[in-house]
């Protein structure tokens, strides 16, 4: 027998295999929206690797390494250590300025490495404590589970304290919206199946969904029936180079797989399946949305299933009961004894035994694991309910039965009460359901097969083959027709048209498309066939990416959720409490015996009020009340291009006094040019911007390439190709032709450049560079400078062999709706601030044009995050909207840090909102939905309390001494079980959230 899938663990298999399971190579430049690369990521390795490699002896450093300017340099690191012998790996950051190093200790040393960047041209510096500071990346998984039955945040606080205990867990959250939970482990101490009996033994239904492991799948075998499929299986994997370990499961009809991804593809496992069975079987990948999504709907299912089947046994129960005894030959029917009992209330009894014990199991099953770990919930609540007035009934059966007087019999109430309980969790399974469109809506924008054009050995494509989208690999040639999705991210290598982005990125226009042009996964092909190349597959492309932070955002919780976890960790025991004080009001005799009906007495009376205390308390309502609001504002804000990162986010955002603007590429356009070049010497204007574009080519700055760019069309007339529309070996080569060498190149931050060029010292900078450097700049060029500044233009300095040469200025257009933006910010009520490392001149010229009146200019990279305390020591809440890599430590200072989409990937990290669409408008959306967010989830706190504040009382009876009002225990489960749904729809109104306009917010008419 095939050994079941329950016992895999996540752990590596035994044998050699590669070092790395990811490619990478080197280059960074063109990272783009949410391509992330954090230090986990750089790495380059996933868990498994780190635990295999620490049993063949293999070592990891991580080296900071100074002087790297461009893609070039890394590379150049890159193959230096690459070089020496023993090292198995490097990767090489330039954003991070580090080199992450796998190497054979016994062969190479830590300073050989050191010793190798130095004579490649770089400073290099060993980092301490590397290898613990990789110790997640290498010895923990992030496993999600999907969790079933939870109905309120004390079933949240349950299961995350539970698994907060295991050995290995080192965190884990739940979220009651999704049911989903997130669980960090060491797979050395504690494996997935654990993880899954321990929520089960809490009392909950678990299964594992996926981990963040890159190197593992899970394939559907169709035909996969038999053993000897099973050794068909083993015999075809066994002989694949770069599988390293199986487990099939018969009965599912699964295989999983471990692999490493750099020795075969995942299409070639699942092609070498199909092809060694002879067409046989056929294997697909399991997507873990959509097994999600078949989880939802298999839930949604049982719980109508169950709803149906207490409902079909209630109505005669409820028929007998009020129905039967006003039809004369019913009543008389049903009054016929069997034996002690009477026909009526045996059939009631058989009825609602069912209800409670096969249909109402769940409830006892649950109830009974909560206690057992100290814990409440609502389980426990409907258990006391329907349990006392069953007990009850049973008891006053034989009572009657044996003594001839028969007391009320209330079977009717647990049987009602079971049902609307089932009908109100149908119902919320439902609603929360909707809560998630909008990550259901981008997993569909993908496209479920794509065409890939086919190569013969010569490389020449020789026909088409349609193939599951989750099978493309890096590098595949695909063909987008006309009106289909393109399936990944790439560039285009043939055609041209027009793509619709506004599905990933808002962006309603169509963006034209030709050769070199780089295209979105998930993206709609307007009007021309095109051919790309697959660049980021999977969990790399950019939308994966974005459904990935949606997801992460909706797990987290905003800090206003500690109130609901707190009252409802206090909630059942207080209910209990109360019903029971209620109970024993009626026992001592503290009800007039004129409050009781004549067929009943005072403990029914009692039991019945108490019954209805238990069974109203809603708990439910108050766990639901954040998550469900926090879920729907994510996905609303996903689809407006505004991508939230969390609820924490979320409830900051709605409090902002301060924005702070950085200048270039979020209130300009981030597009600068030269406007004017002129020069103060005998050196020819030619031979000035040919000196200036040698010492800036080297920079990554965006003043650099608007210098290159002025410079090449100066001497050629033409446009200088750029890094996307070309091979950098290409733009390289066209710059070789015409620029001087620059040797010793140093940027330096917040001033300028400097180099050798001819052996004489070439600066390009601003006043403090040439300052520092004693030369003084005339009188003439100074006047002109201010004239510059005035305008709003950026003026470069330019010395040469230690004398001023001339200048440049340079102009960076205004986004067209930054004015507007700002105006109505404050309308909003917020202070906007400009932050720029520009000089005052020019600062204040583009500050009064856009209507900012706070500005703070000449600010260093470091003295952004200087001034956002500055700000925030009167406790106020501060937003920060950058783009740059010098505005990530803003950004991680604020309190809301908001990276501008078209930003650097450093900079989305360091962001708590991501605004895809490079609009400012959208940083009012996002202030606007999370205030309009936080007005929701206060409205359902408000609902959700001034229920259980209100039922409760009435429940137990206080309206009755004055109006002989009482709500009957089955009145009270109704109640109850709209409760929850009705604050799960309350956020479900966050649907239908509209962008506000600026008209609006600005009070303009517009005729």
């Amino acid at each position: 027998m095939a050994p079941n899938l329950r016992d895999i663990q996540l752990s590596s298999a035994a044998g050699p295999r590669g070092i790395s399971a990811r490619g990478d190579d080197g280059d960074h430049e063109d990272v783009r929206l949410l391509d992330s690369y954090d230090e986990e990521e750089a790495a380059a390795l996933p868990e498994w690797t780190g635990r295999e490699e620490a049993d063949k002896g293999v070592r990891r450093i991580q080296v900071r390494v100074t002087g790297m300017t461009c893609s070039a340099c890394t590379s150049a690191v890159e193959g230096a250590i690459s070089a020496l012998p023993g090292v198995a790996r490097a990767s090489v950051s330039l954003l991070q300025n580090k080199a992450h190093v796998v190497f054979d200790p016994n062969l190479v040393k830590d300073v050989d490495i050191r010793d190798a960047i130095e004579d490649a041209g770089f400073e290099a510096e060993v980092l301490p404590d590397s290898n613990n500071s990789q110790t997640r990346s290498q010895k923990t998984f992030s496993g999600q589970f999907t969790i079933g039955g939870m109905t309120c945040s004390a079933c949240v606080n349950s299961i995350e304290g539970i698994l907060s205990k295991l050995p290995g867990v080192k965190r884990a959250v739940v979220a009651l919206a999704t049911s989903l939970g997130e669980v960090e482990y060491d797979p050395s101490v504690i494996t997935k199946d654990e993880i899954v009996h321990a929520i089960e033994d809490a009392g909950f239904d678990a299964a594992f969904l996926q981990s963040n492991e890159q190197d593992k799948v899970l394939l559907s075998v169709a035909g996969f029936s038999s053993i000897s499929d099973v050794h068909v299986i083993q015999g075809i994997l066994r002989n694949l180079k770069g599988v390293k370990q199986f487990e099939a499961n018969i009965s599912l009809s699964e295989v999983e797989v471990i692999f490493d991804p750099e020795a075969i593809g995942l299409r070639s496992i699942v092609d070498a399946i199909e092809k060694g069975s002879n067409g046989k079987l056929k294997a697909s990948v399991q997507s873990p949305y959509t097994l999600a999504t078949s989880n939802h709907v298999e839930e949604a299912s049982k719980m109508l299933r169950l709803f149906l089947s207490s409902l079909i046994l209630s109505i005669p129960v409820f028929f007998i009961r009020m129905v039967c005894p006003r039809i004369g030959f019913l009543n008389s029917f049903l009054l016929m004894h069997c034996g002690p009992f009477l026909l009526r209330d045996l059939l009631k009894w058989i009825l609602v035994s069912i209800v409670q014990f096969v249909i109402g199991k769940r409830f006892y099953v649950a109830a009974y694991k909560a206690l057992r770990h100290w814990s409440t919930n609502m389980d426990v609540l409907v258990v006391l309910g329907t349990s006392a007035s069953y007990f009850y009934s049973v008891g006053a059966l034989f009572y009657g039965a044996f003594t001839g007087f028969r007391p009320p019999i209330y079977f009717e109430t647990s049987a009602m009460i079971i049902t609307f309980v089932l009908l109100g969790k149908y119902l919320e399974v439902v609603a929360k359901g909707k809560t998630s469109d909008a990550i259901k809506k981008l997993v569909e924008l993908a496209p479920a097969t794509a065409l890939l054009l086919v190569k013969d050995e010569e490389g020449r494509y020789i026909g088409e083959r349609e193939i599951d989208a989750l099978l493309i690999q890096p590098g595949d040639i695909l063909k987008v027709l006309p009106g289909s999705k393109i399936p990944s991210d790439g560039i285009v290598t043939w055609g041209a048209s027009h793509v619709d982005e506004s599905m990933v990125t808002g962006e309603s226009e169509p963006i034209p498309k030709e050769v070199s042009s780089a295209v979105v996964g998930g993206t709609m092909n307007l009007n021309g066939a095109l051919h790309i190349q697959a660049t980021r597959v999977g969990s790399n492309t950019v939308l994966s990416q974005i459904i990935s932070l949606v997801e992460t955002a909706q797990m987290s919780k905003a800090p206003i959720q500690k109130f609901a976890d707190y009252v409802a960790s206090i909630f059942v025991p207080i209910v209990i409490t109360i019903s029971l004080i209620t109970f024993l009001c009626g026992l001592l005799g503290a009800y007039p015996n004129s409050w009781v009906e004549e067929s009943s007495n005072c403990f029914v009376f009692s039991l019945m009020f108490s019954i209805s205390v238990v069974v109203i308390a809603c708990p439910c309502a108050l766990g639901l009340a954040t998550p469900t609001a926090v879920m729907v504002a994510t996905g609303v804000g996903a689809s407006h291009g505004v991508l939230i990162k969390g609820g924490d986010a979320l409830e900051r955002a709605q409090n902002v006094h301060y924005v702070i603007f950085d200048k270039t590429g979020t209130l300009t356009q981030g597009k600068a040019a030269v406007t004017t070049a002129k020069v103060f010497t005998e050196m020819e204007l030619a031979d000035f911007l040919t000196l200036v574009a040698s010492a800036e080519a080297s920079s990554e700055h965006p003043l650099a390439r608007a210098i290159l760019d002025y410079a090449y069309h100066y001497h050629f007339f033409d446009k200088l190709p750029t890094v996307e529309g070309a091979t950098k070996q290409s733009r390289e080569e066209i710059l070789s032709e015409w620029l001087l060498e620059a040797i010793e190149f140093s940027a330096l931050p917040g001033r300028g450049v400097q180099c050798l060029i001819n052996e004489k010292k070439v600066m390009v900078g601003n006043r403090a560079l040439l300052a520092e450097n004693g030369v003084p700049v005339p009188t003439e060029a100074e006047n002109f400078l201010i004239d510059l500044e005035v305008n709003g233009k950026t003026g470069i300095l330019v010395a040469y062999d230690g004398s001023f040469v001339g200048l440049l200025g340079i102009a960076d257009p205004l986004k067209r709706e930054a004015a507007v933006v700002v105006e109505g910010i404050k309308k909003l009520g917020v202070h906007p601030v400009m932050v720029t490392g520009d000089n005052w001149r020019t600062a204040q010229a583009v500050a009064k044009e856009v209507g900012i009146e706070d500005v703070r200019a000449e600010v260093m990279p470091a003295g952004k995050a200087d001034v956002i305390r500055s700000l925030q020591k009167d406790g106020s809440i501060v937003a920060m909207v950058g783009d740059g890599i010098n505005d990530s430590p803003a950004l991680a200072a604020a309190d809301v840090g908001m990276a501008i989409g078209a930003g650097t990937d450093i900079a989305i990290e360091a962001a708590d909102y991501v605004l895809v669409r490079n609009s400012l408008e959208d940083v009012i959306t996002a202030i606007d939905l999370s205030r309009k967010t936080f007005a929701r989830i206060r409205w359902n706190y408000f609902f959700a309390m001034a229920y259980n504040i209100v039922a409760i009382p009435i429940a137990a009876g206080v309206l009755f001494p004055l109006a002989g009002l009482r709500m009957p225990p089955w009145l009270a489960g109704a109640c109850m079980a709209f409760s929850s749904v009705s604050v799960v729809c309350s956020s479900l109104l966050l649907r239908r959230y509209r962008k506000p306009r600026l008209t609006t917010i600005l009070q303009i008419t517009v005729e």
